[in-house]
């Protein structure tokens, strides 16, 4: 799963960041609410982390713009603050669940995986593009023999592109999905996992062109 962290204490960001890498799950990653909800506004990822107290824009806050433009994804608060008011004016905001700091990580590892159940049994969506159709819950891509052993970073990048339906996505996003927003890598990443998922899809009708300087674009071939 794709997760967004949304924590301003750094060394306690970075430990959750690397807890949820470690299980497998794409980070992205910001210390400010203001930032946080606008990249909410237009991202696609899986599930939310949001701490309560935040610069420039509070938790809560998030949260509820979150709800009010109709956005259901599984949000686990986190706080400080343990006082029961405190947790029912999260609930309240439309919290899917609720974890005091400090906290052991066992614990938030459950919290996790209740809430990755949660999306996993909502209704199956897909997505089709040339031969192959992309299961986004399970986040899947099948062909026409059956579904495609691809690595998990070119199912990522697949992903974006194929969410786009056919606009350009920069490079600088697209190594936002590989790794997490944030993450100490160099763009020209970018430019191997697009070369080798290129070749993957060739032969199901389905290309990835480039645009010099602008990023790349995915489209069923002609």
């Amino acid at each position: 799963m794709r997760i967004v962290v949304v924590e301003d204490n750094l060394s306690v960001a970075k430990g959750i960041r690397y807890h949820l890498q470690d299980a497998g799950h794409a980070v992205d990653l910001f210390h400010n609410g203001a930032e946080a909800a606008a990249f909410l506004s237009s991202d696609t990822a899986d599930m939310v982390v949001l701490d309560i107290s935040l610069p420039e824009k509070d938790g809560l806050t998030v949260l509820r713009e979150m709800r009010l433009r109709g956005d259901d994804r599984p949000v686990l608060l986190l706080t400080a603050r343990s006082e029961t008011a405190d947790k029912v004016a999260g609930l309240d905001a439309g919290a899917d669940d609720y974890l005091s700091k400090p906290f052991e990580m066992a614990e938030f590892n459950a919290r996790i995986r209740a809430l990755s159940r949660r999306v996993a049994e909502q209704p199956k969506a897909s997505r089709s593009i040339g031969q192959l159709q992309f299961e986004l819950t399970s986040r899947m891509i099948h062909g026409p023999d059956g579904p495609l052993d691809i690595p998990r970073r070119e199912v990522a990048l697949f992903e974006r592109l194929l969410l786009a339906e056919g606009r350009l996505v920069t490079k600088q996003r697209l190594l936002d999905s590989l790794y997490g927003t944030g993450a100490d890598v160099d763009e020209p990443v970018v430019e191997v996992y697009v070369s080798r998922l290129r070749k993957r899809l060739q032969p199901y009708g389905v290309l990835i062109t480039v645009k010099r300087g602008l990023g790349y674009m995915m489209q069923a071939a002609p």
